[in-house]
């Protein structure tokens, strides 16, 4: 199997974090579409293959090697000055719905270790999606 692009990589992340506990809600769906709609990492990514992509993620995670497989992929694909964004896109998704599900929590972790990413990064991420999230009410 080749493989995936970096930005092919970024989604499969969103994608794995969104379907992590069996529900890819709409409120996901709708923050994956924006991610890649306004991040600038997706600048030069056809719009329109999205959701091929994220099908193409799908079909993985059901193949032999399954979720590891998909992670060692993306591991192998992301250069190391996107680990960080890809990070910070999939914790996007997870905490989108400001409820993180233990499911959510334990994929973040594994794309943590994936991806080697230190403790000071992963909380710098963490604490600006949830301040980015924060409403009035």
């Amino acid at each position: 199997m080749p493989l995936p692009t970096p930005h092919e990589a970024l989604i499969y992340l969103m994608v794995i974090t969104s379907a992590s506990d069996r529900d890819m809600t709409d409120v996901e769906l709708a923050r994956i579409g924006d991610v890649v709609r306004s991040w600038p990492v997706f600048e030069d990514f056809n719009q329109d293959r999205l959701v091929s992509v994220a099908q193409a993620c799908q079909k993985m995670l059901h193949e032999k090697d399954g979720l590891e497989g998909v992670l060692a992929h993306v591991a192998e694909a992301l250069p190391e000055r996107l680990r960080d964004t890809a990070y910070a896109a999939a914790f996007e998704v997870a905490a989108v719905d400001l409820e993180m599900r233990l499911e959510e929590v334990r994929v973040l972790q594994l794309i943590r270790r994936q991806l080697d990413l230190d403790t000071l990064t992963v909380a710098a991420i963490a604490r600006a999606a949830k301040a980015r999230l924060r409403t009035l009410t």
